[in-house]
């Protein structure tokens, strides 16, 4: 099969990864792909997002199956129009991708289908706004409505900072922005929780802890993670079963009741509290650097599961996992999530050892003459799976160490509410 994978971070560098070791797999692309992908896949530097130009690839190029890693080209409709030229697509169609796409539209089902969520409110102008949130007891969470790269949600301590946020948003911080969201704040622990479907059935896709603040200790402006475990130290039988009956059930039957049908991976973004689930956010993806962390576990050959989904036969498929611990580390140029260099090299990298166990996942990197040089905030992935924990964050710290690039930086704490309770 000619397979090509949308995307050029860390995510897809770790599907490239899984993809490539499939037997059913003749020839592989990367668009645009970064410096890892390249060792894996043949990288073509092309906009996914102009559609013209990526439907005429597919056709030269004879593509049989397209995987969509980011979000931008699965909210804007890429699926519908692949689709169009009888070519497998995995991810979901422009519709029910709205569930990433429009906080609003979540929000809208959320309340229609009884998903257990935060209270909220939806407001068209500044002052509404304001007025709600005079009467607001605080903390309270303000939110764009539409894609953000991760960084349209404030989380605000007062009126002021509340008042702020709004202001940025309807000013266009994010893009034109005729409604803002404000919920409740909810108490609890975060858990991100992955299903894969092909629109008939769907099935759970492990479980995962992200962590997006920037400074140790959960601490600081939020970014697109610095690194994350799985499986999550939260998931028990019970909770288990109430995230599938109250929250994803009803949510597939939403996207049913729409004439519509879900193929890809769904990433469910909980608020656990007193072992109840809470829903935050949907992603209609692979999570980053989650995905980074949760392949490495897996047994099944993914080609085959995204294949079924494809063909809506993946009720037929076993999901199965190793009974390992993954830890995933995100080294991330200095000065990010604001102002960082670019085009920095990043030298022996190629001396670092990788494993069975110990992977690295090129983000924002590129090879130019031989050479690895950074383009992003967030650079490269390192991962390690084994028995514990401790073992897997001492060994992805260690290889950091090695490579001790000097424009970099990592937290040195990841998992630690697991590790040191």
């Amino acid at each position: 099969m000619k397979i090509a994978i949308l995307g050029n971070g860390g995510r897809e560098h770790s599907i490239a990864a899984q993809i490539s070791k499939s037997k059913k797999l003749n020839k592989l692309y990367c668009l645009p792909g970064n410096a890892g992908t390249k060792f894996i896949a043949e990288n073509v530097d092309l906009d996914i997002n102009d559609f013209d130009i990526l439907g005429k690839f597919v056709d030269e190029h004879k593509i049989d199956l397209v995987i969509v890693g980011p979000e931008k080209p699965l909210v804007e409709g890429v699926v519908d129009f692949l689709s169009n030229k009888n070519v497998k697509v995995f991810g979901p169609n422009k519709i029910p991708s709205q569930l990433e796409g429009s906080k609003i539209f979540t929000k809208k089902i959320c309340k229609k289908y009884n998903i257990p969520t935060a209270n909220f409110g939806v407001f068209n102008s500044v002052l509404n706004a304001n007025k709600f949130l005079s009467s607001s007891k605080m903390p309270i969470v303000v939110k764009a409505d539409g894609l953000a790269a991760g960084k349209g949600v404030y989380i605000c301590e007062d009126y002021e900072s509340a008042k702020n946020a709004i202001d940025e948003i309807f000013n266009g911080k994010f893009g034109v922005a005729n409604q803002v969201l404000i919920e409740e704040f909810l108490q609890g622990d975060e858990m991100s929780y992955f299903v894969i479907s092909d629109g008939k059935t769907f099935k759970k896709f492990n479980t995962a802890q992200d962590h997006k603040r920037v400074g140790e200790g959960d601490k600081g402006k939020n970014t697109g993670g610095m690194g994350a475990y799985s499986p999550s130290g939260l998931i028990n039988k019970d909770l288990d079963v109430k995230i599938i009956e109250s929250v994803v059930k009803p949510t597939f039957q939403a996207i049913k009741d729409m004439g519509e049908v879900y193929k890809g991976f769904l990433y469910v973004g909980l608020m656990i509290k007193d072992n109840n689930p809470y829903l935050v956010e949907y992603n209609v993806r692979m999570g980053d650097p989650e995905c980074q962390t949760i392949l490495p576990l897996l047994k099944t050959d993914l080609l085959e599961l995204i294949l079924a989904c494809c063909d809506q036969n993946l009720e037929n498929q076993k999901v199965e996992w190793k009974n390992k611990k993954s830890m995933s580390i995100v080294l991330c140029s200095k000065g990010y999530p604001d102002t960082y260099k670019k085009n920095v090299e990043i030298p022996n990298l190629e001396k670092i050892s990788i494993n069975n166990n110990t992977f690295i996942y090129h983000a924002g990197t590129q090879l130019i003459n031989n050479k690895f040089y950074s383009t992003g905030g967030r650079v490269l992935n390192f991962v390690s799976i084994s028995d514990d924990f401790k073992k897997s964050r001492e060994s992805v710290i260690n290889e950091i160490e090695n490579l001790n690039w000097g424009n970099g930086f990592y937290r040195k704490d990841i998992g630690f509410k697991i590790i040191d309770k």
